[in-house]
């Protein structure tokens, strides 16, 4: 087994980035969903309405990058948010908040996260490629992985769901980290829409839900934190 794919998301559902290494904190991916747009009433944007959460369409015309020098910004860990016509704020910026709420037709800030972390259920998530191609199987067609906007693809041969024999077992990626799946993933509308160059599925959601009790994937806690990169083996400890 082996990472094939890092995903980090500097912005909470917003597109993000593959970096090639990632820094793993006990918080999960460092960056990963810190910051998120709010609305007014401080609910944060998603695909979704729920206590936490409220449906803003038009969330993944926006990118999040991380903020580094490649941006043309400083060092002070604030994200940069792209508009679709490329445009670029700090995430802090008022300008940037305007702009995006134009985007969005609402008014909307993005904030840092406080007390409440922006995770919806754990801090590191992992998808397989193997479950993916079940999934293929179920819907007739291969799934790209971003539908699940998952932190970690780990590439194994077979299908089923083996991600799921690893809950409650350390899982070592390259010679630092060790994560420890806890619990799968339920997913929600958002695997269905469209993103970056996927088209609105519209099945898919249906799918996971009757032939997986609507999750896919799993969420893992961090045991050891570390630096991770593209092609780190990853091991399951014995149970």
């Amino acid at each position: 087994m082996k990472i094939a794919e890092i995903r980090r998301y500097p912005i909470k559902s917003l597109l993000g980035e593959r970096p090639a290494t990632a820094e793993v904190d006990r918080r999960g991916l460092v960056g990963d969903r810190l910051w998120a747009v709010r609305d007014d009433d401080g609910k944060l944007g998603s695909g979704k309405n729920t206590r936490r959460f409220r449906r803003m369409p038009g969330l993944f015309l926006l990118r999040g990058h991380s903020n580094d020098a490649t941006h043309g910004h400083s060092s002070d860990g604030v994200p940069v948010v792209e508009l679709p016509d490329g445009r670029r704020f700090a995430a802090d910026d008022p300008a940037g908040h305007r702009a995006v709420s134009e985007v969005l037709g609402r008014r909307v800030t993005i904030a840092r996260e406080a007390e409440v972390v922006h995770h919806d259920e754990g801090p590191v998530s992992l998808i397989s490629t193997a479950a993916l191609r079940r999934l293929a199987e179920l819907t007739g067609s291969a799934v790209d992985p971003l539908r699940f906007r998952a932190n970690l693809l780990v590439d194994l041969p077979g299908d089923g769901f083996p991600e799921e024999d690893w809950l409650g077992r350390d899982l070592r990626i390259g010679d630092q980290v060790v994560l420890r799946p806890s619990r799968r993933l339920t997913r929600c509308v958002m695997i269905d829409l469209a993103q970056e160059d996927a088209p609105e599925h519209g099945r898919l959601l249906r799918t996971v839900a009757e032939h997986h009790d609507l999750t896919f994937g799993v969420w893992a806690t961090v045991e050891r934190p570390g630096r991770i990169a593209l092609l780190d083996a990853v091991v399951a400890d014995p149970m």
